[in-house]
């Protein structure tokens, strides 16, 4: 583990994925910028869009071409219901996909909540030399994925998107 990045500000944008959250009611956007902003990164961009593919894959997009965005943290929309559509949007655009992601947080969450922890759709991986994890949108799915998989790898995460 390379231990020299841990200190390194990453600059991220925050997406929360739903039909029925605004800035008030959007507790898990709030956790996630908190938290963020906790550890001494940087909020580039924080926005709430709609359980449909065509917003979600529009943001993530046009943060990719910001250089001031490093890291992309999508939380909402990853489970079976009709609109949960956020996973089918990101796979389509990712370049890698960090697969241990979404078996470490099933892993985490099934000592917390048993079988249901299957349901979960969360997924990690680069776009555009981009780190984007995609996690559930609950307060309890973001506070267990933020503490103990994001905030921990996303400065090891941007330098090896970064180096040659």
């Amino acid at each position: 583990m390379h231990k020299h990045n841990e200190l390194a500000t990453v600059f991220a944008a925050v997406l929360t994925v739903s039909d029925t959250r605004n800035v008030e009611t959007d507790e898990s956007g709030k956790l996630i910028n908190t938290m963020l902003t906790e550890q001494n990164h940087i909020v580039q961009d924080y926005k709430i869009v709609k359980d449909e593919i065509s917003a979600i894959v529009s943001t993530v997009k046009s943060w990719c071409k910001v250089p001031d965005i490093q890291v992309i943290i999508v939380t909402g929309g990853t489970g079976f219901t009709k609109r949960d559509v956020t996973y089918e949007a990101i796979t389509q655009l990712l370049d890698k996909e960090m697969q241990g992601f979404g078996e470490l947080f099933r892993s985490l969450s099934y000592a917390e909540i048993g079988p249901k922890s299957m349901f979960s759709r969360a997924i990690a991986g680069s776009f555009n030399d981009k780190a984007i994890y995609v996690i559930p949108g609950s307060k309890n799915a973001v506070n267990l994925a933020m503490s103990k998989l994001i905030l921990p790898t996303c400065q090891h995460f941007v330098e090896e998107l970064n180096r040659q």
